[in-house]
């Protein structure tokens, strides 16, 4: 469920004793985040709550107070999740607005920032935020990774040319292109979940830059939140200043989905020259296409152009973080407020582009005879017949020459290079026999590639039974 945020313009307030009055209206618009960062607001209330329990534990909140501030944190909760609660601009963010309301309800929610700063408080909740999106992501990443699967399984069979500089090549299962992108996904999957070993370390309890001197107990507060190793012990940051300043999770983040953006930009680059009409590989259902406003006849794969334009905001994203972090010094800078816009829209696009070419590909369909007309280009087994001389004992390099002959040959005289005769092959190169034409045979040439992560017939075939046991 997608929260909406209710947002009301009122007057600015001071935030402190230190100030006499608070900011001019210009500078609260333009200082404020709430407008983004109230998305925060279930990671921050489950941080409260954690810090709060902290408090209770070291003998700075009663029993009372902790049962009165985790009653109205679960209240404001449960209103923010009915998008009943209104958010206020002149708080400026996420974290004043909840404490802001929950010590207008609550007395004791005066103190429930007690050892703690903003600074760490939203180094907490992004790496809360960023720990779920990852999750969520990986269930986006592997669910298109079945349709590609699917697509490869409902294709079995289907040939098409391999493409180098977007020239014929050599033929391919047209599954095997598809579990091309299934491997680099995965690729993407594994990276996701790296970054979860240097993300998921708590910071609260670094205050604002050096920690404080209360005992606060953030072992416990790590162990509350999940901020544990492999064997449940607690991870804490260890240097208060880097606690506070440290980005790098959601660089890496970034990094991470602006490289599965391209991933899915060159899936949606292949998409759309196949359903081209000049490859008319793939047909795409209606529903995941658009038509022309002036030329009746058109059928756009608009997902496909999306995607592929998407991966461009995606990008620069990351080129904008690591922008705004280059010159920073130690140790916040209200420059990081400009961070989070750039995380959210990363998670928000890679999830919508993974989510709707997953769908798409759901309902594509495979056009065979095309296909297998383009397939049967018998220049596209000429490094076969280089293979044939090869197992006739010439040297790779002259039979290279030996094969590049015979194409221009054929060329020259207007025929297929299947056409060309016996005596024509032999007259280019002796260890040529009658047996030669026999490399032209499509489905024989697609059996001989055997090797593993060959596009060979049993090897695709084990490779998809391969990936549907793993996407179970």
């Amino acid at each position: 469920m997608k929260v909406q945020a209710r947002i009301k313009n009122s007057t600015p307030v001071s935030r402190s004793g230190r100030f006499a009055n608070g900011p001019g209206a210009d500078v609260a618009n333009f200082s404020e985040s709430i407008s983004f960062d109230w998305r925060l607001w279930r990671h921050d209330i489950l941080g409260s709550i954690a810090h709060a329990s902290m408090l209770h534990k070291i003998g700075l909140l009663k029993t009372t107070e902790l049962k009165a501030i985790i009653r109205g944190l679960e209240r404001i909760s449960v209103e923010i999740e009915a998008g009943q609660f209104i958010w206020r601009p002149e708080l400026e963010d996420v974290h004043m607005n909840i404490e802001a309301e929950l010590t207008r309800r609550v007395s004791a929610g005066a103190k429930l920032h007690t050892g703690r700063s903003r600074n760490d408080q939203v180094a907490l909740d992004m790496r809360l935020w960023v720990r779920d999106e990852v999750g969520q992501i990986q269930t986006e990443l592997r669910a298109l990774q079945r349709s590609l699967v699917d697509f490869g399984s409902r294709s079995e069979g289907v040939l098409i040319p391999g493409y180098t500089h977007l020239q014929r090549a050599q033929p391919v299962y047209f599954a095997h292109h598809l579990l091309a992108y299934v491997e680099m996904l995965d690729r993407d999957a594994s990276r996701f979940r790296d970054g979860l070993n240097r993300l998921n370390v708590c910071p609260l309890g670094n205050g604002a830059i050096a920690g404080s001197t209360l005992p606060l107990d953030r072992e416990f507060v790590a162990r509350q939140l999940g901020f544990v190793d492999g064997r449940g012990r607690p991870l804490v940051t260890q240097n208060s200043m880097d606690g506070v300043s440290d980005r790098d999770f959601m660089i890496e983040f970034c990094a991470t989905a602006a490289l599965t953006a391209v991933h899915l930009s060159r899936l949606a680059e292949d998409v759309i020259l196949w359903a081209s009409s000049e490859f008319d590989f793939i047909r795409i259902a209606d529903a995941y296409t658009t038509g022309s406003s002036l030329m009746p006849q058109k059928k756009n794969p608009d997902i496909a152009e999306l995607t592929r334009g998407k991966s461009g905001r995606v990008i620069g994203n990351l080129m904008a973080l690591l922008t705004l972090l280059k010159g920073l010094p130690m140790t916040y800078n209200r420059d990081l407020q400009e961070d989070k816009e750039r995380v959210f829209d990363s998670a928000d696009t890679i999830r919508a582009c993974l989510r709707l070419t997953a769908a798409m590909l759901n309902h594509t369909t495979v056009n065979t005879t095309a296909c297998r007309l383009a397939a049967d280009d018998p220049q596209l087994l000429a490094t076969d017949l280089v293979d044939y001389l090869v197992r006739k004992g010439v040297p790779f390099r002259k039979a290279h020459h030996v094969v590049g002959a015979a194409v221009a040959l054929a060329e020259k005289l207007n025929l297929s290079l299947n056409e060309l005769s016996p005596t024509d092959l032999k007259g280019l190169d002796r260890h040529f026999g009658a047996d030669a034409g026999n490399i032209f045979n499509l489905d024989a040439a697609m059996k001989r590639r055997n090797i593993v992560g060959a596009p060979g017939t049993k090897q695709v075939r084990r490779q998809l039974v391969r990936w549907q046991k793993r996407l179970q």
